[in-house]
């Protein structure tokens, strides 16, 4: 992996579901590239300053990457009160997701600078929606799941906006997916992730999971009680190695 001290980051539009112009943040690395790309899809809490922080990191390591903000329907304000917003109205709609992640994806690909191949990552709800993506963009090129809850979902939790679990999609999996999971965490339980890698492997699918005894939900976050440095590095070196392999 080759990291670059000059990059550039900045807040730019993109398309999205039914042609709307969202917010998105990018980075990338100063040159000529080509360079792989990566769409960062946010947690629960929003479009916030550790997504921007991450989709630098991915800058640094090599990667075009844009984090498109999926509460902007439900803006503007701040971070937190914007998530309040979205979290009130049943989440982010699964087929406005896609339509926003695809969006991101020709916007990725049709810079200068991108090799045409590009991954998702997502952490926490992003890590379901990840998930998604990978059953349900087949253009898209590898996916990582941060701790995704209720990407196996009961019936009870589906709605109008969420219809289908996940894991109901696998089959149409099309992408090779990272999963990166603590054993403390409770959304999913080390149970959910058992059920998810049994569905994988029934299907056939190209998956690796990596599971930290010690960590629980949100481990990467440095601001957080939950912050494990020592996972979460080794965890991050999973994905940038996943990353430079599947999207070369």
């Amino acid at each position: 992996m080759t990291t670059y001290q000059g990059m550039m980051a900045e807040s730019v539009t993109h398309s999205g579901s039914d042609g709307d112009q969202i917010s998105a943040y990018m980075a990338r690395p100063l040159g000529p590239g080509p360079y792989p790309s990566v769409i960062v899809v946010h947690h629960m809490p929003g479009w916030d300053d550790a997504t921007r922080e991450i989709t630098r990191k991915f800058a640094y390591y090599g990667f075009n990457a844009v984090s498109p903000n999926l509460y902007h329907r439900e803006g503007p304000g701040e971070p937190d009160e914007v998530a309040a917003v979205a979290r009130a109205a049943g989440g982010v709609p699964d087929d406005r997701f896609i339509g926003d992640a695809r969006g991101a994806m020709e916007y990725l690909n049709a810079l200068p600078y991108s090799n045409g191949k590009v991954g998702t990552i997502g952490f926490c709800s992003g890590g379901r929606q990840s998930y998604l993506a990978a059953c349900r963009i087949p253009e898209l090129n590898a996916a990582v799941d941060c701790w995704g809850g209720r990407v196996i979902a009961s019936p009870d939790q589906l709605t109008e906006r969420q219809p289908v679990a996940p894991i109901d999609y696998t089959a149409d999996m099309n992408c090779p997916l990272l999963g990166i999971f603590g054993n403390e965490d409770q959304s999913p339980t080390p149970e959910d992730v058992n059920r998810t890698e049994e569905e994988l492997k029934k299907h056939g699918k190209d998956y690796e999971f990596h599971r930290y005894d010690g960590a629980g939900h949100g481990f990467f976050a440095v601001d957080k009680p939950g912050y494990r440095p020592v996972q979460a590095t080794e965890a991050w070196g999973e994905v940038l190695r996943f990353f430079s392999e599947k999207l070369a």
